[in-house]
């Protein structure tokens, strides 16, 4: 990892070096991802199993697609009843802390005849991209589908890469089913990103698509969106942590590596006030390296985007993480409550020693798709308000109307625009004859 001394101008190198991982960044990859989707929107099927076959090296077909409730049946053969049990216990805190956010329609009435509300609709139908083809992610499909369940969206259908075999990983189908999926369909990548927002004789439209993925998938989302909904164009993952000479090196060494593991543009950054923590938290990363499986990843990780930021104080230290704004922040100080009302952008925050970051990823109940380079200044966490939308509502009697009639229509005029000024004069026209 790179040691630096905490100033305004290593801070505003930092960032700049952080935010070059961001999908946006890779304008090289547009013009092929615009071409792809432009090929599924027209020619639907046809070139999403095309795509299928170049790029995941499987043929599929209008009748293999779609995963069927026999190889649904065989997913659950192959998961252990242990972990199968895992999930079932995730699901619980993950469904628990969604049930929280529900919000409800409302109205506001007055005596003088006016009604104001709120109508809150579920989406009809959302698509949940999930990530597959090497590896198998059954904690993105339960934060994905999860809240979206909760939020009372009538069809979640999942897309995810299928494997050289043409088959999707257990967990990962048993994961959909257990959180309530209605349809899994076999394809990765940019054409399935195109083939919700469009779709396809054998996959429907949806009204939004959230869930992770590679370069390809970001941009394909963002290059849908307008046409449907999405939850954000996540980058690499990153975590932060907030340290003083109270914390654990061996803690805080772990911590980092469990994000810089996922690939090697994650970021690792430890923000502390103690010289002598930063260098045992090295040392501690060192003898990590030696036993964990994806050491390669993790030093390719610290190498280019992981950092220890040394403060003089603890504001200092403070300031750099809320300009910073991590996807995960973690807080490991003597006295971690009181920091923690300091903090203004951060993704997820925990708090204290033994609230480490894999919690969040996997079981603690928060959801793990979380806003990522920098965003976190003005995006949160996936939440049941990103299944729902609202409608005002609005009710006026004549008799609460009429005294405001007149200012409305000088507002009408005072914009030039006088047939909305007539719109409201025409109910009062009887008064004004007389």
């Amino acid at each position: 990892m790179n040691t630096v001394r905490l100033t305004g101008e290593t801070k505003k190198d930092l960032l700049e070096k952080l935010l070059r991982r961001s999908p946006n960044s890779y304008p090289e990859f547009e013009a092929r991802v615009a071409e792809i989707i432009e090929q599924v929107r027209e020619k639907r099927d046809e070139a999403l199993f095309s795509f299928t076959e170049k790029f995941d090296g499987v043929s599929l077909t209008a009748e293999t697609v779609k995963v069927t409730q026999e190889e649904i049946d065989e997913a659950y053969a192959a998961v252990d009843e242990k972990f199968l049990g895992v999930i079932r216990r995730a699901i619980a805190n993950i469904r628990a802390y969604h049930e929280k956010q529900k919000k409800y329609s409302w109205f506001d009435s007055t005596e003088n005849g006016t009604i104001l509300g709120q109508k809150v609709t579920p989406l009809a139908t959302v698509g949940v991209y999930v990530p597959g083809g090497k590896a198998a992610y059954p904690s993105s499909v339960l934060m994905n589908i999860i809240p979206a369940k909760t939020a009372g969206v009538s069809r979640i259908i999942m897309t995810t890469p299928p494997g050289r075999d043409g088959r999707v990983y257990p967990t990962t189908l048993v994961a959909a089913k257990e959180a309530g999926v209605d349809e899994v369909y076999k394809a990765g990548g940019a054409q399935a990103i195109a083939a919700m927002a469009f779709g396809t004789e054998s996959i429907p439209k949806v009204d939004k698509i959230t869930g992770p993925g590679n370069i390809y998938v970001a941009l394909a989302k963002k290059a849908v969106y307008g046409h449907v909904s999405i939850d954000s164009i996540a980058g690499p993952s990153e975590i932060m942590v907030l340290a003083d000479e109270t914390a654990s090196p061996r803690y805080v060494a772990a911590d980092l590596l469990s994000q810089a593991e996922h690939d090697e543009m994650a970021s690792a950054i430890l923000v502390t006030t103690s010289e002598k923590l930063a260098e045992d938290v090295k040392r501690e990363i060192g003898g990590f390296l030696e036993k964990l499986s994806r050491r390669e990843i993790i030093r390719k990780s610290l190498e280019q985007y992981g950092f220890i930021l040394i403060a003089d104080t603890m504001d200092e230290a403070v300031d750099a993480v809320n300009e910073i704004a991590s996807e995960h922040l973690e807080i490991v100080t003597k006295d971690a409550f009181q920091v923690m009302t300091k903090i203004k952008n951060a993704g997820a925050i925990f708090i204290g020693e033994y609230s480490s970051e894999p919690l969040g990823d996997y079981f603690a109940g928060p959801n793990h798709v979380l806003p990522t380079n920098g965003t976190a200044k003005f995006f949160s966490p996936l939440s049941v308000d990103d299944f729902v939308k609202k409608s005002s509502i609005i009710y006026y009697s004549r008799e609460a109307l009429a005294p405001l009639h007149e200012d409305i229509e000088s507002f009408a005029k005072a914009e030039g625009l006088t047939a909305h000024a007539n719109s409201i004069r025409v109910r009062f026209e009887e008064d004004a004859e007389n």
